[in-house]
């Protein structure tokens, strides 16, 4: 049901990527283009990584869902973990396990890498995704705020 992608599931994955970005009510900041999610994931320098749900099980089946994700690192825990930006799986093929696969797959690589964090970010609104998470025992980490410099702030304090 999972497997890791390849450039040729770029094109899919782009199009989930501005799924999901519709379904969070934020399309118009979807700017990535394939050629650059393609250098992001098989270029020189990787700085991501992607795996695939695919359907019925199949290896070779249709792509209806995906998980990108880099490392980040814990000075308090001394070893890399996982970040994953995007968990998407297409809506009609929901509750079929393919987000668990997902999440499985990835706490597999942690395990089996020595990396002792597995996290990511929901929106507050997102209730369904919210519950899914739970029922794995993923636990909100609400003592911290998300801060983001972007667009004109980022340049003007890049330039200062």
């Amino acid at each position: 049901m999972i497997r890791t992608a390849t450039p040729a599931d770029v094109p899919v994955i782009h199009a989930m990527v501005r799924e999901l970005a519709e379904y969070e009510k934020a399309l118009d900041e979807a700017n990535a283009t394939e050629e650059q999610l393609h250098e992001a994931l098989f270029g020189d320098r990787p700085a991501a990584y992607a795996h695939v749900a695919v359907a019925d099980g199949g290896g070779d089946g249709e792509v209806v869902g995906f998980a990108l994700w880099f490392l980040n690192f814990s000075t308090w825990r001394g070893v890399h973990g996982i970040y994953l930006e995007d968990l998407y799986v297409r809506p009609e093929r929901r509750g079929g396990g393919h987000g668990k696969a997902l999440l499985t797959e990835l706490a597999r690589i942690c395990r089996e890498r020595g990396y002792e964090r597995l996290e990511w970010s929901v929106l507050n609104w997102n209730a369904p995704s919210i519950a899914f998470y739970e029922s794995l025992g993923a636990r909100p980490q609400d003592e911290w705020t998300v801060y983001r410099l972007t667009d004109g702030a980022l340049a003007e304090l890049g330039a200062s």
